[in-house]
């Protein structure tokens, strides 16, 4: 499978599961924050109720006879709603509660009698709550909390790119280790048939030919030990950028596409230190940790005033039911004359006209005599937000630090690799030369073999460096926090 290291980064955003762990993990904080917000959401009650009592009458205003018994009942059904409401820290409820009272007592001039009850209520805090509260205060914290797992998320994306990259770079050295391995060998196979052949025709002693022999079983050696290392390259490249074992890839040959290429430019410090100070994760981490810091501060200072509530509550109730007519009135009341019939919906009726309102207004006020709990828990976030601020001038510094030493290696590695290309060119020269001369008979095989080896070993060091070169331009976007394609800093590819 060819594959370019646009696409091995694609992959990799698209499969590697350290990332896909960490989408989950950010799946959390919104449950987290539906939780909370829960608090807010309206809340029903309803009751339904029966009751039956009998009593003895013991004197005749009860309505019977003394000695005989009175039988009351009632039937209840009332339903509310409440909600804590998102601002001020305020609580609404309102409610309406109806009763139905029958009974077997003479006296009752309503029977069976209907009683609706309707009741509003708001409770306002004016200190304490008011500002900020514990719900409101675990919402911000909690959104906080989630854009910094969205920090961590970037963090991750930003290593996985880094470490696929240089995985990338890894396996292509090590192909190309392999190619230098079959070169060298190529090389060493010719001579060694060239030996032979001038053995053959009386020119050289065979006791010449052992050296040049034993140089292709080195190299055969060598040819060996850079496959072994192209394979465990290419698992440790599958490892970052597939789903799993089950992907194709897994089992796949990868043919890389790109090559590390040297073009060196020039590495501007001071715009790659704002960058960072800028963009760095665990810089904007620390922050967001102040910032939820000084929320939990807010609360907590808040929480030291006195609990002042204002209530206001206001109500209206109905009465309806079948009514009595008699001749007199009270005690003295004589025989039923008449009888109006009622129900229900008089009861409503009565309600809804707001002829017998009740209202009321109360401010609650407490108040913590001596030290409270939240002074113990401000002095403890203080110090918190004394040691976040601290570590965030630790970061800085560190951030600062990183840029730097990335700079000098991409710096260092670049004059490495045209040190190696140099010694790689004088390498080949020198190789060239005592082909020559061996050809003429003025060079020996032990120099040839020797020739062949300094180049092999100038080609894996101009390699090596140019993969050291690339390893540090990935550290250098790193430690800015540029991981993305599109915004590289020092080089493309």
């Amino acid at each position: 499978v060819s594959l370019t290291l646009e696409d091995a980064v694609k992959r990799a955003l698209e499969n590697n599961l350290d990332i896909a762990v960490q989408r989950i993990n950010q799946q959390t904080y919104d449950v987290d924050i539906a939780n909370v917000r829960s608090v807010y959401s309206p809340t029903l009650t309803s009751i339904v109720s029966s009751q039956s009592s009998k009593n003895a009458s013991t004197t005749t205003i009860s309505g019977a006879q003394t000695g005989q018994s009175i039988t009351n009942s009632t039937l209840v059904f009332n339903g509310g709603i409440a909600q804590d409401v998102p601002w001020g820290g305020g609580n609404f409820a309102a409610q309406l509660d109806n009763r139905r009272f029958e009974t077997t007592s003479a006296t009752a001039t309503i029977n069976p009698q209907y009683n609706p009850t309707w009741a509003a209520q708001y409770t306002q805090p004016l200190l304490r709550d008011f500002k900020i509260d514990s719900t409101r205060q675990q919402l911000l914290v909690t959104r906080i909390n989630q854009d910094i797992s969205d920090l961590q998320l970037q963090q991750i994306t930003t290593n996985t790119i880094a470490n696929v990259r240089n995985a990338y770079w890894d396996y292509v050295f090590a192909v190309q280790s392999v190619e230098v391995s079959r070169q060298s060998l190529a090389l060493a196979e010719e001579l060694y048939r060239n030996n032979q052949t001038k053995v053959e025709i009386g020119t050289m002693a065979p006791i010449d030919v052992v050296q040049a022999q034993s140089q292709v079983a080195q190299q055969r050696q060598a040819l060996v030990t850079a496959e072994g290392s192209r394979r465990t390259a290419e698992i440790a490249l599958k490892r970052l950028i597939v789903s799993g074992t089950s992907d194709p890839l897994w089992t796949s040959m990868i043919e890389p596409v790109d090559r590390p290429d040297f073009r060196p430019e020039p590495v501007d410090v001071t715009a790659a230190t704002q960058r960072a100070l800028e963009s760095r994760t665990d810089v904007m981490q620390a922050r967001m940790n102040l910032a939820a810091n000084d929320v939990t501060l807010r609360f907590l200072e808040n929480q030291r005033l006195p609990q002042t509530d204002l209530q206001a509550r206001y109500a209206t109730t109905g009465i309806g039911g079948t009514r009595f007519i008699t001749e007199g009135s009270g005690v003295n009341r004589g025989q039923i004359i008449g009888i109006e019939p009622g129900g229900y919906l008089d009861a409503l009726n009565t309600l809804f006209r707001n002829q017998l309102p009740t209202w009321s207004v109360a401010l609650n006020v407490t108040y913590n005599l001596g030290t409270s709990s939240a002074d113990a828990s401000m002095a403890k976030a203080r110090i918190q937000q004394n040691q976040i601020e601290v570590q965030l001038r630790q970061i800085d510094l560190q951030v600062t630090s990183d840029v730097s030493n990335a700079a000098i290696q991409v710096q260092n590695t670049a004059e490495r690799v045209q040190a190696a290309q140099a010694a790689r060119d004088l390498a080949q020269q020198q190789l060239d030369a005592e082909n020559s001369k061996f050809g003429v008979g003025m060079s020996t095989n032990f120099q040839v073999v020797q020739a062949q080896r300094d180049l092999a070993t100038a080609q894996n060091n101009e390699l090596q460096a140019v993969l050291a070169y690339r390893k540090a331009v990935v550290e250098f976007e790193r430690v800015q926090q540029t991981g993305n394609a599109g915004n590289i800093t020092v080089i493309s590819r």
